[in-house]
């Protein structure tokens, strides 16, 4: 029984401190755009990166900066497909920093999402947003 509690107790102690290594080690570059947006890459793709116009899929989930989800193409377990010169400018100027097979996140300053209008009912007027996307191609 001691070796028991023991073992469980420095598990305690341990698995926190492996788990923020693993998250820190998977960051390979945080870019501070000129418009303001926060680009941080969680894995580099080795794929082409798309242009201004390009029709990309990804995956992708977003949210408010207090953590809660308004968006999600996970939950439908497929991917979105679009053109970048039809969506929020974040994603079209934030996409073109990514290659094919690449992750990241995209913290979105409210100016370059959806400014003062928000989208009644999930986005809040003047609100920042986050995006973890995976570009999965570009046409």
């Amino acid at each position: 029984m001691r070796i028991l509690v023991l073992t469980a107790f420095i598990c305690l102690f341990t698995t926190p401190s492996i788990a923020s290594e693993s998250v820190a080690t998977e960051i390979k570059e945080i870019i501070n755009t000129k418009s303001g947006i926060k680009y941080t890459s969680y894995r580099e793709g080795t794929g082409a990166s798309p242009g201004p116009s390009d029709s990309v899929s990804v995956n992708y989930r977003g949210t408010l900066p207090n953590g809660r989800e308004f968006d999600s193409s996970y939950k439908s377990g497929r991917p979105v497909q679009f053109s970048l010169d039809k969506v929020i400018k974040c994603w079209t100027e934030g996409l073109q920093l990514m290659k094919v097979g690449g992750k990241a996140e995209l913290e979105c300053p409210s100016k370059l999402a959806y400014g003062d209008a928000g989208v009644p009912g999930s986005i809040p007027p003047f609100s920042s947003l986050i995006f973890e996307i995976e570009l999965l191609d570009v046409r």
